[in-house]
Protein backbone atom coordinates (compact mmCIF):
# COMPACT_ATOMS: atom_id res chain seq x y z
CA UNK A 1 0.00 0.00 0.00
CA UNK A 2 2.61 2.52 -1.03
CA UNK A 3 1.84 6.03 -1.76
CA UNK A 4 1.54 7.58 -4.86
CA UNK A 5 2.80 11.27 -6.18
CA UNK A 6 -0.33 11.35 -8.59
CA UNK A 7 -0.34 12.50 -12.15
CA UNK A 8 -1.69 9.70 -14.18
CA UNK A 9 -3.99 8.16 -11.73
CA UNK A 10 -7.49 8.41 -11.70
CA UNK A 11 -9.08 10.85 -9.13
CA UNK A 12 -10.39 7.94 -7.05
CA UNK A 13 -9.00 4.04 -7.15
CA UNK A 14 -12.33 1.71 -7.33
CA UNK A 15 -11.21 -1.90 -7.17
CA UNK A 16 -13.14 -4.82 -9.03
CA UNK A 17 -15.67 -6.86 -7.31
CA UNK A 18 -13.84 -9.00 -5.24
CA UNK A 19 -14.34 -12.27 -3.18
CA UNK A 20 -12.05 -11.40 0.41
CA UNK A 21 -14.69 -9.83 2.45
CA UNK A 22 -16.68 -12.95 2.39
CA UNK A 23 -14.53 -15.44 3.07
CA UNK A 24 -12.75 -13.38 5.56
CA UNK A 25 -16.16 -13.02 7.48
CA UNK A 26 -16.57 -16.77 7.17
CA UNK A 27 -13.18 -17.54 8.57
CA UNK A 28 -13.98 -14.94 11.02
CA UNK A 29 -17.39 -16.88 11.86
CA UNK A 30 -15.34 -20.46 12.96
CA UNK A 31 -13.19 -18.26 14.63
CA UNK A 32 -15.53 -16.88 17.11
CA UNK A 33 -17.89 -20.19 16.77
CA UNK A 34 -15.01 -22.19 18.12
CA UNK A 35 -13.62 -19.74 20.60
CA UNK A 36 -17.06 -19.70 21.92
CA UNK A 37 -17.34 -23.51 22.07
CA UNK A 38 -13.57 -23.85 23.39
CA UNK A 39 -13.78 -21.98 26.48
CA UNK A 40 -17.53 -23.63 27.00
CA UNK A 41 -15.24 -27.33 27.18
CA UNK A 42 -16.49 -28.73 23.44
CA UNK A 43 -14.02 -30.77 22.27
CA UNK A 44 -14.56 -29.56 18.79
CA UNK A 45 -14.24 -25.90 19.64
CA UNK A 46 -10.63 -26.19 19.54
CA UNK A 47 -10.16 -27.56 15.88
CA UNK A 48 -13.12 -25.37 14.87
CA UNK A 49 -11.25 -22.68 15.83
CA UNK A 50 -7.95 -23.24 14.27
CA UNK A 51 -9.63 -23.93 11.16
CA UNK A 52 -11.39 -20.83 10.82
CA UNK A 53 -8.00 -18.78 12.23
CA UNK A 54 -5.91 -20.46 9.07
CA UNK A 55 -8.64 -20.03 7.21
CA UNK A 56 -8.32 -16.24 8.12
CA UNK A 57 -5.05 -15.92 7.39
CA UNK A 58 -4.52 -17.42 4.29
CA UNK A 59 -8.00 -14.76 2.53
CA UNK A 60 -5.61 -11.93 4.83
CA UNK A 61 -2.88 -12.71 2.71
CA UNK A 62 -4.11 -12.89 -0.48
CA UNK A 63 -6.18 -9.54 -0.28
CA UNK A 64 -3.12 -7.77 1.30
CA UNK A 65 -1.43 -9.33 -1.88
CA UNK A 66 -4.12 -7.90 -4.39
CA UNK A 67 -3.48 -4.50 -2.73
CA UNK A 68 0.05 -4.54 -2.80
CA UNK A 69 0.27 -5.48 -6.46
CA UNK A 70 -2.54 -2.53 -7.06
CA UNK A 71 -0.16 -0.35 -5.45
CA UNK A 72 2.72 -1.47 -7.20
CA UNK A 73 1.29 -1.17 -10.78
CA UNK A 74 0.38 2.71 -10.12
CA UNK A 75 -3.21 2.64 -9.35
CA UNK A 76 -3.21 4.45 -6.48
CA UNK A 77 -3.40 8.33 -6.61
CA UNK A 78 -2.40 11.23 -3.61
CA UNK A 79 -6.45 10.64 -2.48
CA UNK A 80 -5.95 7.10 -2.09
CA UNK A 81 -3.08 7.61 -0.40
CA UNK A 82 -4.96 9.98 2.04
CA UNK A 83 -7.24 7.22 2.08
CA UNK A 84 -5.18 4.98 3.76
CA UNK A 85 -3.69 7.91 5.84
CA UNK A 86 -7.23 8.29 7.71
CA UNK A 87 -7.99 5.06 7.62
CA UNK A 88 -4.75 4.40 9.85
CA UNK A 89 -5.32 7.17 11.51
CA UNK A 90 -8.55 6.14 13.24
CA UNK A 91 -7.41 2.59 13.26
CA UNK A 92 -5.01 3.24 15.60
CA UNK A 93 -7.64 5.97 17.61
CA UNK A 94 -9.47 2.79 18.01
CA UNK A 95 -6.58 0.98 20.09
CA UNK A 96 -5.79 3.95 22.26
CA UNK A 97 -9.59 3.82 23.45
CA UNK A 98 -9.66 -0.13 23.95
CA UNK A 99 -6.40 0.03 26.07
CA UNK A 100 -7.99 3.27 27.57
CA UNK A 101 -10.48 1.04 28.65
CA UNK A 102 -8.15 -1.63 30.31
CA UNK A 103 -6.48 1.55 32.31
CA UNK A 104 -9.52 3.16 33.02
CA UNK A 105 -10.84 -0.57 34.87
CA UNK A 106 -7.67 -0.90 36.02
CA UNK A 107 -8.00 2.90 37.97
CA UNK A 108 -11.41 2.29 38.99
CA UNK A 109 -10.66 -1.00 40.73
CA UNK A 110 -7.68 0.50 42.61
CA UNK A 111 -9.09 4.00 43.06
CA UNK A 112 -13.18 3.10 43.78
CA UNK A 113 -13.81 -0.51 44.01
CA UNK A 114 -11.19 -2.31 46.35
CA UNK A 115 -11.75 0.74 48.86
CA UNK A 116 -15.83 0.81 48.64
CA UNK A 117 -15.57 -2.97 49.80
CA UNK A 118 -13.91 -2.21 52.01
CA UNK A 119 -16.58 0.46 53.69
CA UNK A 120 -18.23 0.21 56.90
CA UNK A 121 -21.71 -1.61 54.97
CA UNK A 122 -19.59 -4.19 54.26
CA UNK A 123 -17.60 -4.92 57.48
CA UNK A 124 -20.48 -6.98 58.97
CA UNK A 125 -20.29 -9.62 55.84
CA UNK A 126 -16.17 -9.68 56.05
CA UNK A 127 -15.11 -8.35 58.95
CA UNK A 128 -11.14 -9.03 58.26
CA UNK A 129 -11.09 -7.89 55.18
CA UNK A 130 -8.85 -5.44 54.20
CA UNK A 131 -9.02 -2.81 51.58
CA UNK A 132 -5.40 -2.92 50.53
CA UNK A 133 -4.21 -3.28 46.57
CA UNK A 134 -2.28 -5.31 45.45
CA UNK A 135 -4.09 -8.25 46.43
CA UNK A 136 -1.70 -10.60 47.54
CA UNK A 137 -3.87 -13.36 50.08
CA UNK A 138 -6.56 -14.73 51.01
CA UNK A 139 -8.27 -11.96 53.13
CA UNK A 140 -7.21 -9.45 51.49
CA UNK A 141 -8.01 -7.84 48.51
CA UNK A 142 -8.34 -11.36 46.31
CA UNK A 143 -10.29 -13.43 48.10
CA UNK A 144 -12.06 -12.65 51.40
CA UNK A 145 -13.55 -16.06 51.31
CA UNK A 146 -9.99 -17.62 51.28
CA UNK A 147 -10.95 -19.31 47.37
CA UNK A 148 -8.05 -17.79 46.09
CA UNK A 149 -4.66 -19.02 46.53
CA UNK A 150 -2.00 -16.28 48.00
CA UNK A 151 -0.10 -14.98 45.22
CA UNK A 152 2.79 -12.65 44.37
CA UNK A 153 2.74 -9.43 42.05
CA UNK A 154 5.36 -9.43 39.51
CA UNK A 155 7.76 -5.91 40.11
CA UNK A 156 9.50 -4.59 37.29
CA UNK A 157 12.76 -5.71 37.90
CA UNK A 158 14.36 -7.40 35.64
CA UNK A 159 12.11 -8.52 32.69
CA UNK A 160 9.28 -5.70 32.52
CA UNK A 161 12.65 -3.52 32.33
CA UNK A 162 14.36 -5.29 29.80
CA UNK A 163 11.44 -5.51 27.90
CA UNK A 164 11.01 -1.53 28.22
CA UNK A 165 14.33 -1.05 26.95
CA UNK A 166 13.94 -3.88 23.78
CA UNK A 167 11.00 -1.70 22.99
CA UNK A 168 12.41 1.27 23.36
CA UNK A 169 15.64 0.68 20.78
CA UNK A 170 13.21 -1.14 18.48
CA UNK A 171 11.48 2.25 18.15
CA UNK A 172 14.97 4.06 17.91
CA UNK A 173 15.98 1.63 14.96
CA UNK A 174 13.05 1.69 13.32
CA UNK A 175 13.40 6.08 13.27
CA UNK A 176 16.76 5.29 12.04
CA UNK A 177 15.46 2.95 9.38
CA UNK A 178 12.87 5.81 7.94
CA UNK A 179 15.47 8.48 7.72
CA UNK A 180 17.50 5.76 5.50
CA UNK A 181 14.65 5.52 3.29
CA UNK A 182 13.63 8.67 2.80
CA UNK A 183 17.29 9.46 1.76
CA UNK A 184 17.42 6.10 -0.86
CA UNK A 185 19.92 4.32 1.31
CA UNK A 186 17.73 1.33 0.68
CA UNK A 187 20.45 -1.59 2.47
CA UNK A 188 21.16 -0.09 5.53
CA UNK A 189 16.73 0.35 5.92
CA UNK A 190 16.84 -3.14 5.53
CA UNK A 191 19.17 -3.91 8.24
CA UNK A 192 17.53 -1.53 10.77
CA UNK A 193 14.37 -3.23 10.06
CA UNK A 194 15.44 -6.53 10.22
CA UNK A 195 17.09 -5.19 13.88
CA UNK A 196 14.07 -3.78 14.74
CA UNK A 197 12.22 -7.43 13.90
CA UNK A 198 14.50 -9.45 15.92
CA UNK A 199 13.89 -6.62 19.04
CA UNK A 200 10.00 -7.26 19.02
CA UNK A 201 10.92 -10.64 18.46
CA UNK A 202 12.74 -10.97 21.76
CA UNK A 203 10.61 -9.21 23.34
CA UNK A 204 7.81 -11.64 23.16
CA UNK A 205 10.51 -14.39 24.48
CA UNK A 206 11.25 -12.42 26.97
CA UNK A 207 7.52 -12.04 27.76
CA UNK A 208 6.59 -15.58 27.16
CA UNK A 209 9.94 -16.43 30.07
CA UNK A 210 7.83 -13.59 32.27
CA UNK A 211 4.65 -15.56 31.99
CA UNK A 212 6.31 -18.39 32.89
CA UNK A 213 7.74 -16.87 36.26
CA UNK A 214 4.82 -15.80 36.89
CA UNK A 215 2.76 -19.16 36.73
CA UNK A 216 5.52 -21.14 38.12
CA UNK A 217 7.12 -18.98 40.97
CA UNK A 218 4.76 -16.64 41.97
CA UNK A 219 1.77 -18.24 41.48
CA UNK A 220 -0.02 -15.60 39.44
CA UNK A 221 -2.52 -16.87 37.05
CA UNK A 222 -5.38 -15.00 35.54
CA UNK A 223 -7.60 -16.25 38.35
CA UNK A 224 -5.41 -14.29 40.86
CA UNK A 225 -8.45 -12.00 42.12
CA UNK A 226 -8.47 -8.70 40.25
CA UNK A 227 -4.73 -8.13 40.12
CA UNK A 228 -4.17 -11.46 38.44
CA UNK A 229 -7.23 -10.71 35.62
CA UNK A 230 -5.61 -6.93 34.84
CA UNK A 231 -2.39 -7.94 34.52
CA UNK A 232 -2.40 -10.80 32.19
CA UNK A 233 -5.16 -8.67 30.06
CA UNK A 234 -3.17 -5.49 29.53
CA UNK A 235 -0.04 -7.36 29.25
CA UNK A 236 -1.54 -9.97 27.40
CA UNK A 237 -2.65 -7.97 24.52
CA UNK A 238 0.09 -5.65 24.31
CA UNK A 239 1.84 -8.61 23.17
CA UNK A 240 -0.47 -9.40 21.23
CA UNK A 241 -0.55 -6.07 19.34
CA UNK A 242 3.54 -6.03 19.24
CA UNK A 243 3.38 -9.90 17.52
CA UNK A 244 0.62 -7.81 15.55
CA UNK A 245 2.96 -5.00 14.78
CA UNK A 246 6.35 -7.27 14.49
CA UNK A 247 4.74 -9.28 11.56
CA UNK A 248 3.32 -5.80 10.17
CA UNK A 249 7.24 -4.59 9.68
CA UNK A 250 8.47 -8.44 9.13
CA UNK A 251 6.69 -8.06 5.52
CA UNK A 252 7.24 -4.71 4.95
CA UNK A 253 11.25 -5.53 4.99
CA UNK A 254 10.53 -8.25 2.87
CA UNK A 255 8.73 -5.70 0.11
CA UNK A 256 11.55 -3.54 1.29
CA UNK A 257 14.02 -6.81 -0.17
CA UNK A 258 12.05 -6.65 -3.18
CA UNK A 259 12.17 -3.24 -4.33
CA UNK A 260 8.80 -1.93 -2.84
CA UNK A 261 8.98 1.71 -1.45
CA UNK A 262 10.96 4.28 -2.78
CA UNK A 263 11.97 7.41 -0.86
CA UNK A 264 8.34 9.12 -2.12
CA UNK A 265 6.10 6.13 -2.01
CA UNK A 266 6.27 4.50 1.24
CA UNK A 267 2.72 5.21 3.05
CA UNK A 268 2.84 0.88 3.90
CA UNK A 269 6.23 1.31 5.69
CA UNK A 270 4.76 4.57 7.82
CA UNK A 271 1.29 2.91 8.92
CA UNK A 272 3.20 -0.36 10.20
CA UNK A 273 5.78 2.73 12.07
CA UNK A 274 2.99 4.34 13.28
CA UNK A 275 1.57 1.37 14.50
CA UNK A 276 4.62 0.16 16.19
CA UNK A 277 5.35 3.49 18.02
CA UNK A 278 1.57 3.54 19.72
CA UNK A 279 2.48 0.13 20.78
CA UNK A 280 5.93 1.16 22.59
CA UNK A 281 3.85 4.46 23.73
CA UNK A 282 1.18 1.49 25.63
CA UNK A 283 3.83 -0.15 27.05
CA UNK A 284 5.25 3.03 28.66
CA UNK A 285 2.11 3.30 30.11
CA UNK A 286 1.32 -0.22 31.53
CA UNK A 287 5.55 -0.14 32.50
CA UNK A 288 4.53 2.77 35.09
CA UNK A 289 0.92 2.00 36.17
CA UNK A 290 0.79 -2.03 36.08
CA UNK A 291 4.99 -2.57 37.31
CA UNK A 292 5.74 0.71 39.55
CA UNK A 293 2.19 1.27 40.78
Amino acid sequence: MSSTAGGSQPYYFVPHPSRHPFFAAFGLFFVIFGAAAWINSIGWGKWTFFFGLVWLLVVLFQWFSDAVGESEAGQYSRRVDHSYRWSMSWFIFSEVMFFGAFFTALWWMRAHSVPALGGLENSILWPDFKAAWPSTAPGITASPAGTVEPFQTMGPLWLPTINTALLLSSGVTLTIAHHLLRVGKRAPTIAFMWLTVLLGFTFLCVQGYEYYHAYTDLNLKLTSGAYGSTFFMLTGFHGFHVLVGMLMLFFITLRLMRGHFTPDRHFGFEGAAWYWHFVDVVWLGLYVLVYWM
